[in-house]
């Protein structure tokens, strides 16, 4: 199985960055693509970006040049770069990760909230 653990939300103004972290833990190797979704309130959750194991990068359009994803493969971490957020990025971010074996495992989430 994978386990993953997000941390990193916050408040923040609207203009502002916050960084969120996914630490992995588990059958790592099986690992080959790790992503952020987020969920709004009365929304559907949707992919925000996503890493392969090769190192490719997909964002949303929505967050193009704002967000960077990235992944410290020493410290099994993933990371959200979320600079210039605006109030439509609050929402309920969750790390998920597809395993070749696991399948697609996902974190508890962690709360964004940016005010205007």
């Amino acid at each position: 199985q994978v386990q993953l653990v997000e941390s990193g939300g916050g408040l923040v103004q609207a203009g502002g960055s916050l960084r969120l972290s996914c630490a992995t833990s588990g059958i790592i190797f099986s690992i080959n693509t790790m992503g952020w979704y987020r969920q709004a309130p009365g929304k559907q959750r949707e992919l925000v970006a996503a890493i392969l194991s090769g190192g490719a990068t997909h964002y949303a359009e929505s967050v193009k040049g704002r967000f960077t994803i990235s992944r410290d493969n020493a410290k099994n971490t993933v990371y959200l770069q979320m600079n210039s957020l605006k109030p439509e990025d609050t929402a309920v971010y969750y790390c998920s990760a597809y395993s070749t074996i696991a399948g697609t495992s996902w974190g508890q989430g962690t709360q964004v909230t940016v005010s205007s």
